[in-house]
């Protein structure tokens, strides 16, 4: 059922990368209602456990959205959430979410070259993501953070990349990936 689930609702693109479902942000900012006490209207998080979405690749927040819809990806919250959106209010959150723009700096005296070795190629020194499939980690909750890797390493949560990577780390090195992106200071601006 769930791979049947997988072709009918993540089938969003197709042959050729051609998104079946264009994003309005305008019809976004409606959906992005319901989004506002854990992300705020904006995507800038408004609680510690919700990760900030604001500026995310369009096409990322896409993905995880019907990862949760679908049950390939699990919380509480957001597997109840998605459920209940259509693949176009999905495509039009992640349009107004992703028509944002997200930027970030490294706190005074940080020095680039100290951003985590096993980070850096995919979530940039300054947290925002270098890949469009990758998401930006500036000024995430040190605990979010450190939660996710955890996720990864223990397959409760599964990616190609983060899955190996997160099971070599030690709870220590998890710790410092996290307070590195947290004390980033991250921006969000709304789209004009």
């Amino acid at each position: 059922m769930r791979a049947v689930a997988l072709m009918i609702l993540g089938g969003l693109t197709l042959a050729g990368g051609t998104r079946l479902f264009a994003g309005d942000p305008a019809a976004g900012r409606k959906v992005a209602n319901m989004c506002r006490t854990c992300h705020g209207i904006d995507g800038m998080a408004q609680i510690p456990i919700a990760p900030n979405i604001g500026g995310e690749p369009e096409a990322y927040l896409e993905s995880q959205l019907m990862a949760f819809k679908t049950g390939t990806r699990e919380n509480e919250m957001m597997s109840v959430v998605a459920a209940g959106l259509t693949a176009q209010q999905i495509s039009d959150v992640s349009a107004w979410y992703g028509a944002h723009t997200a930027s970030a700096s490294l706190p005074e005296g940080v020095n680039e070259e100290d951003a985590p070795d096993a980070c850096v190629s995919c979530h940039g020194a300054n947290g925002i993501a270098l890949l469009p499939e990758a998401p930006n980690l500036a000024g995430e909750v040190n605990i979010y953070i450190d939660t996710q890797l955890k996720a990864f390493r223990t397959a409760k949560r599964k990616h190609d990349i983060m899955s190996s990577i997160a099971a070599e780390m030690t709870d220590e090195e998890i710790r410092a990936v996290a307070d590195w992106y947290a004390a980033v200071k991250l921006e969000i601006t709304g789209p004009e």
